[in-house]
């Protein structure tokens, strides 16, 4: 059996309404569904009650599941109806699907960080499948793949989407994201609408470590890599991966990992 056949994007797209729009499947629909809610709000039954679907709402459903989706008028600050939903919604299927889905039992909605690498997944499905001619079709089949894997890993990090979690890996996609970058505590609490205590707090309950060591292991595997594999100085590596001062980056280096920044250079580049 191909790529292709056991794993197969159907249809793919974005939509966005600006009217009303209901929809509903009782028996469930034909096949599997990825929804990710990108803007606005609407509802969708979950566990057999409609519910509220808002920005950052990541939605699956199996086909012997029934789907209905309700996007309605809804009042603004103003006091004025209007309708606003955005999402991403994929149909696919095939035996690897039905495998990986056999797996594990999953929830049908859990809420994520809309990064630019998940939605970055999403809009290379929908242009894979809007090629008038595609020779390759076998792409679209690992990207799904590499989606539902995707899926599972966000489920392991935070199987109970909590507010309290929710908040402390929307700070660990913060701190990942911008690494390279010389933010301080202040850019990080103030990315989640929080105070710099009440993210120091939330962020060490959750991940059992700081904020501040956290950013430091993420900016020294950046160095680290850079190091063996780019052409840059020491200085480049060590400032491209958000270390402003090299005494202090040669310092912690050398104290992670046992080696001064150069020598670690010198015995990696003979092993490749």
């Amino acid at each position: 059996m191909s790529i292709v056949e056991s794993c197969q994007v159907l249809t793919a797209g974005y939509s966005f309404h600006r009217k009303p729009f209901y929809s509903n499947q009782p028996d469930g629909i034909k096949n599997y569904l990825f929804r990710l809610q990108t803007d606005g709000r609407c509802q969708a039954r979950i566990n057999g009650k409609m519910t509220r679907i808002e920005a950052g709402d990541l939605l699956l459903f199996s086909p012997t599941e029934p789907y209905e989706l309700d996007i309605h008028n809804e009042l603004n600050s103003m006091g004025e109806q209007i309708v606003e939903s955005g999402d991403y919604h994929i149909f696919f299927g095939g035996a690897w699907v039905d495998e990986w889905w056999n797996h594990h039992k999953r929830p049908n909605r859990i809420k994520v960080q809309l990064t630019e690498a998940l939605l970055g997944l999403f809009r290379q499905l929908v242009m894979e499948q809007r090629r008038i001619s595609n020779p390759y079709p076998e792409i679209s089949s690992y990207y799904i793949r590499i989606l539902c894997l995707e899926f599972d890993r966000m489920l392991s990090e935070h199987p109970i989407a909590t507010h309290h979690n929710y908040l402390a890996y929307q700070i660990k996609n913060y701190i990942e994201e911008n690494a390279s970058s010389n933010f301080k505590l202040d850019d990080v609490s103030s990315h989640v609408g929080i105070s710099v205590s009440r993210a120091v707090h939330l962020f060490k309950e959750t991940f059992d470590t700081s904020i501040m060591q956290y950013t430091l292991d993420i900016r020294l595997n950046m160095a680290r890599e850079r190091i063996i594999f780019s052409p840059m100085s020491l200085e480049q590596a060590a400032e491209s991966s958000g270390f402003a001062n090299y005494t202090y980056f040669h310092r912690v280096f050398r104290s992670r990992f046992g080696m001064s920044p150069k020598e670690f250079r010198v015995i990696h580049r003979e092993q490749l």
